[in-house]
């Protein structure tokens, strides 16, 4: 693990940026950890780890678990067979012409 004072990093900030290919750097202020320098990887990486930090599914995740703590939930076999019905209606939604018997926009008149 790399670990530098804030006033290394803001000195060397490119430095610290490449450092994090090795691994985390970590930032200090005082002696004490402050932050820490990821690389980011790729888009799915990011993504991870900021809806790790995310307030709103920590909140979500919270509440899921109070439900399977209270057995609030339903079996596994009832979930999937509810999403497949629910994603056969999409489709047919997806598949059912207009009431107007066409299917795209409207012709263009010619002039």
């Amino acid at each position: 693990m790399n670990a530098a004072s804030i006033e290394k990093v803001q000195a060397g900030f490119p430095d610290y940026v490449k450092a994090t290919e090795r691994g985390p750097v970590v930032v200090t202020r005082r002696g004490k950890p402050v932050a820490v320098l990821l690389a980011a990887g790729d888009e799915d990486d990011l993504e991870r780890l900021l809806m790790g930090y995310s307030p709103e599914l920590q909140a979500m995740i919270e509440e899921s678990r109070a439900r399977y703590r209270a057995g609030l939930t339903i079996p596994h076999d009832q979930f999937w067979k509810e999403v497949e019905e629910e994603n056969a209606v999409r489709r047919k939604k997806q598949t059912t012409k207009p009431k107007n018997g066409r299917n795209g926009p409207p012709a263009r008149k010619k002039r």
